[in-house]
C-alpha cells in the first residue's frame, strides 16, 4: 500500500504511535509501508545524529509483513499491532548486541530477551533497531567508544542528552514514534527535555527488569527504571500500560493496577511549583520560561502555589541521592575497580567534591548504607503528606537547555555555564533525584524554547504508584505548547 507522506496536514513521521497503531488496524496504512519509512528517515538523517545504532531490517520487515498478514486474516496481536519502534541499547534482545556503551562488552549478545522487550513485542510492536547511550549510562551525553556521539537533532555538536540520548534525538527526528528508554539519575527525563518531547520515569518497582541486566547481573538497580519517551502525553501511557506488571516470576501470586488519574480537566488539579535550588542553581533563560508557563496555567484556571515543596534539607538529598545511587550501582564493579576506589576514598578524606563523594557512597559500609535508606523512608514520608495538600508539583528538570558536547573532560571536571558563571556538572543530578530518591513517578512535557531556540520541558512529579496523575496534567497542558518537529527534520 502506498502511504502519503502528509496525511491529514501533519508529516506521516510526526504522527503519534496511537494514532499511527489505529491507522494500522484500520487498513489506512500497512506495517511495511511504515516501517520502509522510517527505515528511508534512519538512511537520510542518522548519519549525522548517530542515533541509532544497530539495525536488523530483515527481521523487522518479516515481522512487519506477518503483522500485515494477520491483519488480513482478522487478527489484531495488541494495541501496538505492526508499530515499528526502537529500543535504547542497554535493553537486552536475544541475539543482539548489548554494550552498554563499554568496550568490555563490545561483543556481547544476550541469549535472553527482556521481559520489557518482549511485553512491546506481545503487544504486536516491531522492534526494528537500537539506540546510543554513554559508557555505562553514566552520563547526560551519549557517547562511548563502540559506537560514536549522539548529536541533538535541534543543534549539532549539542547533548541530546543521556543515558536515553539516542532514544531522544530518533524519536524528535521522527525516525520512529516512540522510543523505550530507562531511568535513574534522569536518564529520560533530560533528554525528554533537551530534545523537545515526552518522557515518564514510571514508579520504582512497577516495571519489571527481568533479563535486562548488565552482563553477570541478577539483581536490579535500587533506582533504575525503563520507561517512554514520545511525541505526545497519550503516547507516554499506551506504552506504559504494556510494559506495566510484575515479573514472571512475581505474577503468580501479584498483580499491578495503577489507580486512575486524579483529575482530567486542567482547572481541577492542585499545583505547586519550585524553581530554583540551593545546590542546583538554574539558568535564568529557563526559569522565565517555567514561570511563562505557570501564568500560562493560571490563565487557564489553573491554582499554583509557587516555592512551595516537601519539606526536606535540599542538601542532605543531594548527599543521600548519590550516596544510594552509587552505593547500589558498586556491586557492578570489579573488585580491582573497587578496591582502588577504596584507596583514592581514603586520599580524598573529607572532601566534599562529587568526585570524593561518589568514592565514599561506592565504598561505603553496609551499616551507612542502611542509615542512609532510614533517611530516605522520612523523605518519602515527607512526600506522602505533600501529596496530600497537592496533586503535582512542577520543578525543572535539570538546570539548563541542552550544552555543547564535551568529550575532552571526564564527567567529574566538567563545568556549565549557568547564570554567566560556571558551575559543577553534576549539580544537574539534583533535580534528577527530587523524584528518583524516593522513587516517584515522573513526566516531563515540553513548554517552549530559550531565546536561541533550544527546547525547554517541565518535570511533573506525582505520588508514588499515581502515575496516571502526572500523565493526565501533562495531556492536558500539551495544548498550551506540545511538541515541534526540530528544523530541518519536517
Amino acid at each position: 500500500m502506498t502511504i502519503n507522506v502528509s496525511v491529514e496536514a501533519k508529516p506521516l513521521a510526526f504522527w503519534s504511535a496511537a494514532d499511527l497503531a489505529a491507522a494500522i488496524r484500520a487498513g489506512r496504512i500497512t506495517s511495511r509501508a511504515l516501517l520502509d519509512h522510517y527505515l528511508e528517515r534512519v538512511d537520510r538523517f542518522n548519519p549525522a545524529l548517530n542515533a541509532i545504532i544497530h539495525l536488523d531490517v530483515e527481521a523487522a520487515r518479516a515481522r512487519a509483513d506477518a503483522a500485515d498478514q494477520a491483519l488480513a486474516r482478522g487478527e489484531i496481536w495488541g494495541p501496538l499491532h505492526g508499530l515499528p519502534i526502537t529500543i535504547k541499547e542497554s535493553h537486552n534482545v536475544a541475539g543482539w548486541p548489548t554494550t552498554h556503551g563499554n568496550p568490555r562488552w563490545k561483543d556481547n549478545r544476550p541469549s535472553e530477551t527482556a521481559v520489557v522487550i518482549a511485553r512491546l513485542r506481545d503487544a504486536g510492536a516491531v522492534i526494528f533497531g537500537k539506540t546510543n547511550v554513554p559508557i555505562g549510562l553514566l552520563d547526560w551525553q551519549s557517547y562511548n567508544a563502540i559506537h560514536g556521539t549522539t548529536h541533538n537533532p535541534w543543534r549539532r555538536g549539542y547533548t541530546p542528552g543521556g543515558s536515553s540520548g539516542g532514544s531522544a534525538a530518533a524519536v524528535a527526528a521522527g525516525l520512529v514514534a516512540v522510543e523505550l528508554g530507562s531511568d535513574s539519575g534522569g536518564s529520560i527525563r533530560f533528554p525528554a527535555h533537551y530534545t523537545g518531547l515526552f518522557g515518564h520515569r514510571p514508579s520504582i518497582g512497577i516495571v519489571p527488569a527481568d533479563g535486562n541486566l548488565a552482563p553477570g547481573t541478577l539483581l536490579a538497580s535500587e533506582f533504575a527504571v525503563s520507561g517512554p519517551i514520545a511525541r505526545s502525553a497519550r503516547d507516554l501511557e499506551l506504552i506504559l500500560d504494556t510494559i506495566t506488571a510484575p515479573s514472571p516470576a512475581d505474577a503468580k501470586a501479584w498483580s499491578v493496577t495503577l489507580p486512575p488519574a486524579r483529575h482530567r480537566a486542567i482547572g481541577d488539579f492542585r499545583v505547586a511549583a519550585i524553581y530554583s535550588s540551593s545546590v542546583a542553581e538554574v539558568d535564568e533563560s529557563y526559569t522565565k520560561v517555567l514561570r511563562a508557563f505557570v501564568e500560562q496555567l493560571r490563565r487557564a484556571g489553573v491554582a499554583v502555589d509557587e516555592d512551595v515543596g516537601p519539606e526536606f534539607d535540599v542538601a542532605e538529598h543531594q548527599g543521600l541521592f548519590i550516596q544510594l545511587l552509587r552505593g547500589t550501582g558498586s556491586k557492578a564493579i570489579s573488585d580491582e575497580v573497587y578496591h582502588e576506589a577504596e584507596h583514592a576514598a581514603r586520599l580524598r578524606g573529607e572532601e566534599h567534591s562529587f568526585a570524593a563523594n561518589v568514592l565514599r557512597a561506592t565504598t561505603q559500609s553496609h551499616r551507612a548504607y542502611l542509615k542512609a535508606l532510614e533517611r530516605r523512608a522520612v523523605i518519602r514520608r515527607r512526600w506522602a503528606e505533600f501529596f496530600e495538600r497537592y496533586d503535582v508539583l512542577l520543578a525543572p528538570v535539570t538546570v539548563s537547555a541542552a550544552f555543547p558536547i564535551d568529550e575532552a573532560r571526564p564527567r567529574e571536571e566538567r563545568e556549565l555555564s549557568i547564570n554567566g558563571h560556571n558551575v559543577d556538572y553534576n549539580d544537574q543530578i539534583y533535580w534528577a533525584g527530587i523524584a528518583s530518591l524516593s522513587g516517584l513517578p515522573a513526566t516531563v512535557a515540553p513548554i517552549g524554547t530559550t531565546a536561541d531556540g533550544l527546547p525547554l520541558g517541565v518535570q511533573i512529579i506525582g505520588p508514588y504508584l499515581e502515575d496516571r496523575t502526572p500523565l493526565a496534567f501533562a495531556a492536558a497542558v500539551e495544548p498550551l505548547y506540545g511538541f515541534r518537529a526540530p528544523p530541518g527534520y519536517e
